[in-house]
């Protein structure tokens, strides 16, 4: 497994490495990423792409790029650390092999952007040594329970499921309610979550009326279901982003007739809704991440990246950069036990994480990991922004 060693007090060449001073001591940090640096360059160490970047190389490298530049703020306030980069996608060194090896003893914080095999190694790892592992990119607990040690960012379904539940609650509990869905496992498990919500809720349960849709529609097949003579709001039951664009622009196009809402799912971000045949619908989805183009830091890091990279920085350069900023933080104040500091708000980046304990069985109250379940949501008109909540 290929590895950067980094230091925020000593730099060399493009590589950082470690401070030579032993009588400083220095909290230790170490990231996961899939760089493929071995499929990168070849034995010569000459790049294979010329002047491209394939898409797989892109979001390890796009998160790495955001930890370098919060590990050089950091290096700025003379933060004490000690990090190690791993490439989990090495031809040479797996992570097995990077467990086990001396470099890695005595790591203080572990922070992944894994795949799920990845995931259980690292949260085992992170168990046994009783420091936390941050998960920042899979949503899913891989099956993981009864370890205190392992933290979910990016929320999964299930919260997405709760937090579209309470929205529309908060916002639009008087109005009709329509789920449209499709055959599928997925699908299926989908409606049981919301069937289970509002079973549990504390505030008056929803009445959900749920439509399974054929695998290709159009807007004949919704108008059924939708009310001319006030707004109706429809549930998108799948993550399938070829139903997420049948499902708007059949709504679109009858929405001078219908007037609808439709709420989506976390995918939808990759979804461009600027698109003419999306034209005139209201469009709202989740996401516990979310970058104000308005904060300076943002304004900042996309300035860095127009002058040096003539490009834009993508949404997991600013997760790299924030998740490394912040627990890197918390760690240097509290010590390699941060659950108790897990809900600190002073160390916030660009996104209000509310990080809390999970309890998959309610009878045993053993804690099976944190998560975090803040979520933002997003409400689009025609491609633009017109509201955060």
């Amino acid at each position: 497994m290929s590895q950067v060693q980094t230091d925020t007090t000593h730099r060399t060449t493009d590589t950082l490495s470690h401070s030579t001073d032993s009588v400083i001591f220095r909290h230790k940090l170490a990231i996961f990423l899939p760089l493929y640096l071995d499929s990168a360059f070849d034995v010569a160490g000459n790049y294979r792409y010329d002047k491209n970047f394939p898409k797989f190389i892109n979001p390890g490298l796009e998160f790495y790029e955001g930890a370098q530049l919060a590990l050089d703020s950091l290096r700025k306030e003379n933060a004490r650390l000690e990090v190690h980069i791993y490439d989990t996608r090495s031809g040479t060194k797996n992570i097995p092999h990077v467990l086990q090896s001396p470099e890695f003893q005595g790591t203080e914080l572990i922070i992944g952007h894994i795949a799920p095999g990845e995931m259980q190694q690292l949260a085992a790892a992170a168990a046994q040594m009783n420091v936390p592992f941050i998960n920042v990119n899979f949503p899913n607990d891989g099956g993981i329970t009864n370890n205190p040690e392992f933290i979910i960012l990016n929320s999964t379904l299930k919260t997405h499921c709760e937090g579209i539940y309470r929205f529309i609650q908060r916002n639009y509990a008087t109005k009709p309610i329509v789920l449209f869905r499709k055959k599928g496992a997925q699908e299926d498990r989908l409606k049981s979550y919301f069937d289970e919500i509002g079973k549990v809720t504390n505030s008056v349960s929803l009445k959900i009326k749920y439509v399974t849709l054929e695998d290709v529609f159009d807007a004949t097949a919704l108008t059924p279901y939708l009310d001319s003579t006030t707004q109706t709001i429809c549930i998108a039951g799948s993550l399938d982003e070829n139903f997420a664009r049948m499902l708007c622009q059949g709504l679109a196009a009858v929405n001078k007739t219908y007037t609808s809402l439709v709420i989506g799912m976390p995918t939808w971000d990759n979804i461009d809704f600027s698109r003419p045949e999306f034209s005139g619908e209201e469009i709202v989805y989740s996401t516990p991440f979310y970058i104000n183009p308005a904060d300076n830091l943002v304004k900042a890091i996309q300035q860095y990246f127009k002058t040096k990279f003539y490009s834009r920085p993508s949404d997991m350069v600013f997760r790299g950069y924030e998740t490394t900023y912040r627990f890197s933080k918390q760690l240097l104040h509290t010590g390699k036990g941060l659950n108790g500091s897990l809900g600190e708000k002073k160390f916030k980046v660009f996104t209000d994480f509310d990080i809390e304990p999970v309890f998959l069985n309610r009878q045993n109250m053993t804690l099976d990991y944190f998560e975090n379940k803040k979520l933002y949501f997003i409400k689009k008109l025609d491609g633009n922004v017109t509201g955060v909540y």
